[in-house]
């Protein structure tokens, strides 16, 4: 089977890692004019004729994506050529914070109460309606913090406007939450669905720092809440391959925060923390083959590596560490690989991932549900 696969960063990558084992081979083809996959044939569109897209066609079978970023126009032509998974629904959906936002009060999915506003006026407006503190976004194109702002006061919307700079923005009620946790599943094109555990997620300056699975302290109704609303999403979607929901935990229980339709930073725990990965898992359910076992193997915690790589050497010598570097080059803000931490109780994890994260510069504290210093 040869897939192929839109984008050529580290999801994509990771996604041919795991593919190999299977006898899976891979093309990229990438449009941001910077592949940094650092495997596999990469064809780069150049913006003319389309004949780099067509190449890209014959010569896969199946063709997947590692980021939702892509005009729909692209990915309606390819539908018309090869299979495509997930479909263009997904990405249509997904790209958009207003109509993924829709879907999941028509599905039932209880999410912060939003306006979405088209000038600094209305969002001032919103502000004051809402009630601040409140968060502005973007409608399309914002990740890792970008396209943002939190407005402590209704007088801040022109400020926030203009440093967000998109036409039309989307404001939310700022949610009173204990922890972020995601969900992760997969569905396979014959509707077989798997769950992987919660994870907990800590974020700094909008980057995910730290990813815990399973998630310490998770009581069963939630991971089974968890597990519905993603469910929902799968089936109505009919989406194949990985989806994952980001979730608020409340006094109320969960809140939906948004999703992605692909493999997600905060499942690369996975790869050593699970009998089948995330990844594995894409391509099993993409190409129609039995999904994999989902369930945690140990606690386990995904510490991602940003602008700079730190003392491999030493994280190295480290028995319980696995360190995954991506190819890139060092850049503030950029994800230049990840280390996955295991230890046989959350005792032990907290003592490890600090450890780990001593020798990666610039490395916020761990902050998280199993530390005092939780805020």
């Amino acid at each position: 089977m040869k897939i192929g696969v839109l984008g050529a960063g580290q999801l994509g990558r990771m996604l041919a890692l795991a593919g190999l084992p299977l006898e899976m081979s891979f093309i990229f083809y990438d449009t941001s004019g910077a592949p940094s996959v650092g495997l596999g044939e990469v064809i780069v569109d150049k913006g003319g004729s389309g004949s780099e897209l067509d190449d890209f066609l014959q010569q896969v079978d199946i063709v997947t994506y590692e980021f939702e970023h892509l005009p729909l126009e692209l990915t309606k032509a390819i539908e018309n050529k090869k299979p495509l998974h997930p479909s263009s629904e997904s990405i249509r959906v997904c790209q958009n914070r207003t109509k993924e936002k829709a879907l999941f009060k028509e599905l039932g999915i209880p999410t912060a109460e939003y306006r979405v506003v088209n000038s600094a006026k209305e969002l001032k407006s919103a502000a004051e309606e809402l009630g601040c503190p409140v968060v502005a976004k973007s409608v399309t194109e914002g990740y890792d913090g970008k396209g943002q702002a939190v407005l402590r006061d209704s007088a801040e919307a022109e400020a926030a406007w203009t440093s967000i700079n998109h036409n039309s923005l989307i404001v939310e009620s700022f949610v009173d939450f204990s922890r972020e946790l995601s969900i992760i599943a997969a569905r396979s094109t014959s509707g077989e669905v798997a769950f992987y555990p919660l994870a907990e997620n800590s974020h700094h300056e909008g980057i995910l720092r730290y990813s815990i699975a399973p998630a310490p302290k998770v009581l069963e109704p939630i991971q089974q809440q968890a597990q519905e609303y993603i469910k929902a999403l799968l089936n109505e979607l009919n989406h194949v391959g990985i989806l994952t929901l980001e979730l608020f935990e409340t006094t109320n229980g969960l809140l939906a925060n948004e999703m992605a339709p692909r493999v997600h930073n905060s499942g690369h725990w996975s790869i050593e923390g699970a009998a089948s990965s995330q990844f594995e898992n894409h391509l099993r359910a993409i190409t129609g083959l039995p999904l994999g076992d989902t369930q945690a193997n140990k606690p386990t915690c995904m510490i991602n590596i940003i602008a700079e790589k730190g003392n491999k050497e030493a994280i190295l010598k480290l028995p319980y560490a696995h360190l995954h570097l991506y190819g890139k080059s060092e850049r503030k803000g950029r994800k230049l690989g990840h280390v996955t931490v295991q230890a046989d109780s959350y005792e032990e994890l907290v003592w490890r991932v600090k450890n780990v994260a001593s020798f990666l510069p610039g490395s916020p504290d761990f902050i998280s549900s199993l530390t005092s210093s939780k805020k």
